[in-house]
């Protein structure tokens, strides 16, 4: 079915996923959650699709949660208190198994921000392989601001990206971090001056990147995402089964056949 809070565009090789609330800064309501989650799945399945940009409508890319999501979470009840605080948590695990969809799908996610990226907005773009942005692009883990503990990914995913000590300070303070700042920490690849060169920019590394064997480009993102959990050694591991696994390919022969043409 087509999604209701999302717009979807494919073109050779390639889906672009927007965020398509403009009206609420792309605040995440529940159907939002739901169908990023749904979404990124048959993306993952697809075999037509190589590589994903992110991106959203509007001037900002999202504000975070939708404050009446989160206050109807917080309103759960029942007659027992300890049900009451199960129901919470199996709420907040299929929300983080939303934005788990981003991170555990098979190809390759760009994102691309633009204006606020607020709470949960930096929960889906830490679960992207590497984000492009625009100079008046800002960030905020803002949670603590609100009395909750941050519990969609960014606490996890963000050390490995601009290490525990900047993590922690963006986490304490929930000041809003500018784009040049998150450039200069690694949390984005490339700052913009304006939207279209972004988008541009994010089209042109999406394209090369589906002109490259499948298999291979999952494989490496696998490897990745693994090492990201595991030492050295059980990474090394992981690698040498998949490759065991996956290296009878024609893939490879074609792309033997393609680099040798290009060297002769």
């Amino acid at each position: 079915m087509e999604p209701k809070t999302l717009k979807v565009q494919y073109e050779e090789g390639l889906a672009k996923v927007s965020l398509a609330r403009p009206e609420k800064a792309n605040a995440i309501n529940a159907l939002m959650w739901d169908e990023l989650r749904d979404l990124f799945t048959h993306l993952s399945e697809n075999k037509q699709v190589r590589a994903i940009i992110l991106d959203a409508e509007g001037k900002n890319f999202c504000s975070g949660i939708e404050l009446s999501m989160l206050q109807d979470l917080l309103s759960l009840k029942s007659e027992c208190g300890g049900r009451a605080k199960e129901m919470l948590r199996t709420k907040i695990l299929k929300l983080q198994e939303s934005v788990n969809s981003i991170e555990q799908c098979s190809k390759p996610v760009i994102a691309t921000i633009q204006g606020a990226c607020i709470g949960g907005g930096v929960d889906l773009i830490a679960a992207c392989d590497f984000r492009y942005a625009t100079e008046d692009s800002f960030y905020s883990v803002k949670e603590a601001a609100l009395g909750i503990t941050a519990d969609l990914g960014s606490l996890q995913r963000l050390p490995p990206i601009v290490g525990q000590g900047v993590t922690r300070e963006w986490a304490y303070t929930c000041r809003n971090i500018p784009a040049q700042e998150a450039l200069q920490k690694g949390f984005i690849n490339q700052v913009f001056a304006e939207q279209s060169a972004m988008q541009a920019e994010a089209l042109k590394v999406a394209s090369l990147i589906a002109t490259h064997p499948p298999l291979a480009i999952r494989g490496t993102k696998e490897a990745l995402n693994y090492s990201k959990d595991h030492g050295t050694h059980d990474s090394l591991n992981y690698v040498a089964t998949w490759n065991a696994a996956m290296l009878p390919s024609s893939d490879i022969v074609e792309a033997l056949q393609a680099m040798g043409g290009l060297l002769d």
